[in-house]
């Protein structure tokens, strides 16, 4: 049986042309973005989507155009946090795909509007049996697809929620290209502190910038009392090598799918917001 290296060439299939089109047609629905950025951490549970979704809001409180691209096409979550769920994209007179909008005007591209939350996503395996390998083939050529075929408009910001995991962060840094910048998020758990110091290794080998990284749920909000409270050991600040652009609590609100941070919260919101757009603004050529 032969092996993937003992192929001549693309063995017929003309991969390297269907790369080069679909490549060419991404690069000219996101002519108008300004800047790309993707949220990841390398760890589940870090509060990433939720921290995604409001830092578009703050975005948008600056009156910046904003849109989010869920790229979790396993565990979607941008559509409901949006509240767009029940709002699938739908054809425009051009034959591109109009984004689903939140009410404070947010454009969302997410799975979960198009398959309902009873249901998996599922890929089929050009190969018989299960194949991950084969699986994450599928889903970088269906976010591909979608790349190319929305019609993103004018944005200053597109804000890509990364799924799990640090080798994926690498593999989606080289999927969306050097020109896509990347926020890591964290928390003060030990654990996960560590899993995002091998995103950031992860990132290094790549020519993607890394802006700088926020450390999510360093506390949790009293509502009662309005103070911030110890929710992990405390602990010193970890050394990533990058600006963190902030510490946010987690508020209780914002646990719920549209729900409203407290005053402070969001304060410290807007403030991340306004030192990720900056840190954007100053690595742009």
């Amino acid at each position: 049986m032969k092996s993937y290296y003992d192929i001549v060439g693309d063995g017929g299939s003309k991969i390297v042309e269907q790369v080069v089109e679909q490549r060419e047609r991404i690069a000219r629905s996101l002519s108008a973005v300004r800047h790309r950025v993707a949220v990841g951490s390398g760890k589940g549970g870090v509060g990433k989507s939720t921290l995604t979704s409001e830092i578009a809001r703050a975005l948008r409180r600056r009156g910046l155009g904003v849109a989010i691209l869920d790229a979790d096409l396993n565990g979607p979550s941008q559509a409901r946090l949006a509240g767009v769920a029940a709002a699938p994209l739908v054809p425009g007179p051009d034959g591109g795909l109009c984004m689903s909008r939140s009410a404070d005007g947010i454009g969302v591209v997410s799975v979960g509007s198009l398959v309902p939350e009873s249901q998996a996503v599922e890929f089929d395996s050009v190969v018989g049996g299960d194949s991950h390998i084969w699986r994450a083939t599928r889903e970088f050529a269906f976010l591909g697809q979608l790349l190319g075929a929305v019609r993103w408009g004018e944005l200053d910001f597109l804000l890509i929620d990364l799924p799990p995991g640090a080798e994926r962060t690498y593999q989606y840094a080289e999927f969306l290209g050097p020109d896509t910048a990347f926020v890591l998020v964290s928390t003060p758990s030990e654990l996960a502190r560590g899993i995002v110091s091998r995103s950031v290794a992860a990132l290094r080998g790549t020519p993607n910038r890394l802006l700088g990284y926020v450390e999510n749920m360093c506390g949790y909000y009293c509502a009662g009392c309005d103070e911030v409270r110890p929710l992990f050991p405390e602990s010193e600040a970890p050394d990533f090598g990058v600006a963190c652009f902030g510490r946010v609590p987690f508020d209780p609100e914002l646990a719920r799918s549209g729900g409203t941070a407290a005053p402070g919260t969001r304060d410290l919101l807007d403030g991340v917001a306004a030192r990720l757009a900056s840190a954007a603004e100053q690595e742009s050529p």
